[in-house]
């Protein structure tokens, strides 16, 4: 049995991989989400991911798919009270910034498409400095109190306005942040750790980081002379043409060969091994994807992997 983990000061305890909702209602339609969905909890999996703008990018979509699948899944299984759901305001396109009337409507619309009367983790998807931390905290706060969020997160912030959103709450006795959704992986580590790492582990903050697979990359499915049939293949073949992106591959190749594991797998649980990382999460879009991915719950790596791994992406 997977030992859960908890989420900074909140009472929510997920399982160390979180299931990634983009994809859901966009390159994996309602049928094949299901099939994610229900491979990923009979694993043990209770953590899913979306946000209210997932799929508004597609032609056609509103925004909102995701979150509309999820929430048929959740009904069609009557499973609501064994899996955590996070989801975000900030970035859908009837719903757009972090204004306390937006983030109100905002999570009011998300409810009704999750078919729930709760969020479990509700994130600000994009920090806007413009707006007061005081508005912000203080819609999120009236949220929590009326029952409609359980915990509160953050995601896209700078380090200054954490710490200035996680000091209002403590001093005016708020809801207070327990999570952090950094753009973080073993190819992409300078946004995440130094100034915001610090904020997060001072503060117990648990992090979820997002992209933990470099957008596929780090599956070890991009290599020199191979096209990969991916709406996210240019993204992470950019990667390949780095000689950190190089170096990391070859080590992640060599322990995934001396572990017998998929590169994935190592890839996730060296992110899973971070200071403040409870959870990475990546996305599947068949059930054919995830056991590399939920291997993660199985697989320490050595101090001397870890370093090697350290050391191939600084």
């Amino acid at each position: 049995m997977t030992s859960l983990r908890k989420l900074g000061s909140s009472d929510l305890e997920v399982f160390p991989l979180s299931l990634g909702g983009n994809v859901f209602g966009w390159t994996a339609d309602e049928t094949r989400s299901f099939a994610v969905l229900d491979a990923y909890t009979a694993a043990g999996g209770n953590f899913v991911d979306t946000a209210d703008a997932y799929s508004a990018w597609v032609p056609g979509h509103r925004g909102g798919e995701s979150e509309t699948v999820i929430g048929n899944w959740l009904k069609a299984r009557g499973n609501r009270a064994d899996v955590v759901v996070a989801t975000k305001v900030a970035r859908h396109p009837e719903h757009m910034g972090l204004s306390a009337a937006n983030i109100r409507a905002a999570a009011d619309a998300s409810l009704s498409r999750l078919g729930t009367d709760y969020i479990d983790l509700y994130y600000t998807h994009f920090d806007e400095p413009e707006v007061p931390v005081e508005e912000i905290i203080g819609a999120l706060d009236q949220l929590v109190r009326a029952g409609k969020v359980r915990a509160i997160g953050a995601s896209n912030i700078s380090a200054e306005r954490l710490r200035e959103s996680l000091d209002l709450s403590d001093r005016e006795n708020l809801a207070r942040y327990v999570a952090l959704q950094p753009h973080y992986n073993l190819v992409s580590r300078d946004t995440y750790e130094g100034a915001l790492q610090d904020v997060a582990s001072r503060a117990g903050l648990a992090a979820m980081p997002y992209y933990a697979l470099a957008s596929g990359f780090l599956t070890g499915k991009y290599r020199p002379g191979v096209t990969v049939d991916s709406q996210r293949a240019q993204g992470a073949g950019k990667h390949l043409e780095t000689e950190r992106g190089q170096r990391v591959l070859a080590v992640l190749d060599q322990i995934a060969t001396e572990r017998e594991v998929e590169v994935a797998t190592v890839a996730l649980a060296w992110l899973a091994g971070r200071p403040t990382v409870a959870a990475p999460i990546a996305s599947a879009r068949t059930p054919e994807q995830l056991p590399a991915l939920l291997a993660l719950a199985d697989l320490a790596l050595t101090e001397e992997e870890t370093e090697k791994l350290t050391a191939a992406s600084a």
